[in-house]
């Protein structure tokens, strides 16, 4: 997409963009000018699109973009008013844990995607669910010796993806 041609997609788009931040900013009394929030979205989609970003449908993403800033903008203003003694996180956990826990699961699925489907399983099997290898052989009728190679593999897949990512 050219500069041109966004440029007239942003005017088409813009009105739905404004109508879409004005309503966060009326059910949530949000402080942040919408029009900001609107030109961030669309810098941001111009950013995916000038840099190679595969983008199939421009509006949707733009409403996605704008929607989520103005839930960042919402959720930063609270976090404003609110002081760290308001919070009660529910379990005692502090919200670095929380965060932590989010991160390493994130983390955890993205590396789990280069594996085959029965290394994720036996993984989940045994880290997760904490089934010793004579349960997990039970349970899937497969050889304990099969299932240490297919974990030490996975494992070993799993190291060298996180060597090459660091």
């Amino acid at each position: 997409m050219t500069r041109q041609e966004f440029d007239s997609f942003a005017v088409a788009v813009r009105s739905k963009l404004l109508a879409l931040v004005w309503h966060f900013k009326a059910s949530a009394d949000m402080k942040d000018d919408p029009e900001d929030i609107v030109q961030d979205a669309l810098l941001t989609l111009w950013r995916l699109i000038d840099g190679g970003y595969p983008v199939r449908d421009n509006e949707a993403i733009a409403v996605k973009i704008t929607k989520n800033l103005a839930i960042a903008s919402l959720r930063r203003q609270r976090a404003d008013s609110v002081s760290v003694s308001d919070i009660d996180i529910e379990g005692g956990a502090s919200a670095t844990e929380i965060t932590d826990e989010q991160d390493r699961c994130t983390i955890r699925e993205e590396l789990y995607k280069s594996l085959t489907d029965t290394q994720r399983h036996y993984l989940e099997l045994r880290n997760e669910l904490g089934l010793s290898l004579d349960d997990i052989a039970k349970m899937t009728g497969k050889p304990k010796t099969s299932i240490k190679t297919t974990l030490s593999n996975a494992r070993k897949q799993l190291l060298e993806k996180i060597r090459k990512e660091i």
